[in-house]
């Protein structure tokens, strides 16, 4: 495929068109990456829902993004991507509502969970997070996102893909279990989701996009993974990224350039465009050659479907 061509002058979200008419869903944004692109989102008119597990802290970020912005029109929706439970309700609610989704952005996550941790459906609670969940959300909002013109699917990977291998072995790391592997396994999960989803798009003939991207380093809290992270790797952690990161609001723009640009592609990958793609404007991003193994993403798309339950129907 040939590499595309990006404007000459770098992306910021002063390009977003506008964006009213467009329902947009965004898991995880109550805060840091989510949260930002919720708020630019809304700015440009979108009606968008904060898919949320903390009901107090997605109403904080309604009414944060409504003192920045009046006329937003906002919405939440109780989601927690850790529990199959959750997403099903999620999208029985939405089958009873009926309304196309124009744009999902697959971003609600956690990292480096100290010692080893189980979903309600026995998922290690990284994958069953960052992955599982956001597989089966998508699966059953298919009816709905077809109902959108060209509806965008995004899901957020990260840099950590690159030093990550899908154990298929062992997927819910019961044996050797270590903080920074399993979120690994879990980003590169993600990743080769949205380049499978593409294919699977396109073989279908959907005018669907599923473009995943990566924040770069972005300072956010995704690190102190509630309140179980300990007060010296938390230090550590925000002296790094105040260091070579960015702010959470332009760590956002690449979801928001994949969830928006006419001239984002589906099937790219995209993250910053500047040195390591720690920071920057959107652009398109490395790809691990682990994630780019086509046969390892189908195993990974049948076993995502066993474990969850839900098989896609595109």
């Amino acid at each position: 495929m040939p590499e595309p061509s990006l404007p000459a002058n770098p992306w910021t979200p002063a390009a977003i068109p506008p964006q009213t008419g467009r329902l947009v869903i965004v898991t995880g944004a109550t805060s840091g990456i989510g949260y930002e692109a919720a708020l630019a989102l809304a700015r440009a008119g979108a009606r968008v829902v904060l898919a949320a597990r903390d009901e107090a802290k997605a109403q904080r970020a309604v009414a944060s993004i409504r003192a920045a912005a009046p006329s937003a029109d906002l919405a939440v929706e109780p989601l927690d991507t850790a529990a199959l439970a959750s997403v099903r309700a999620f999208a029985e609610r939405w089958q009873a509502r009926g309304l196309g989704i124009d744009g999902l952005i697959l971003n609600a996550g956690i990292a480096a969970v100290p010692t080893r941790e189980e979903t309600p459906d026995g998922f290690e609670r990284q994958l069953g997070t960052n992955y599982l969940g956001h597989f089966a959300l998508t699966g059953l909002l298919l009816p709905w996102l077809r109902e959108a013109p060209a509806a965008r699917i995004v899901p957020v990977a990260s840099l950590a893909h690159r030093q990550a291998r899908i154990h298929f072995e062992d997927l819910q790391r019961r044996q050797g279990y270590g903080p920074q592997d399993a979120y690994r396994q879990s980003k590169l999960a993600m990743l080769m989701f949205g380049l499978e989803l593409d294919r699977r798009l396109r073989a279908a003939g959907s005018p669907m996009r599923a473009i995943p991207v990566h924040p770069g380093i972005a300072r956010t809290d995704i690190f102190r993974r509630g309140d179980r992270a300990g007060a010296i790797q938390q230090f550590a952690g925000r002296a790094i990224f105040a260091v070579i990161g960015q702010s959470a609001a332009q760590g956002a723009w690449p979801l928001l350039y994949a969830a928006t640009a006419p001239e984002a592609e589906s099937g790219r990958y995209y993250g910053p465009d500047g040195i390591w793609e720690a920071r920057g404007h959107p652009a398109p991003a490395q790809v691990a050659a682990q994630a780019r193994d086509a046969q390892a993403a189908a195993r990974l798309w049948r076993d995502s479907e066993a474990l969850t339950g839900v098989t896609y129907r595109l």
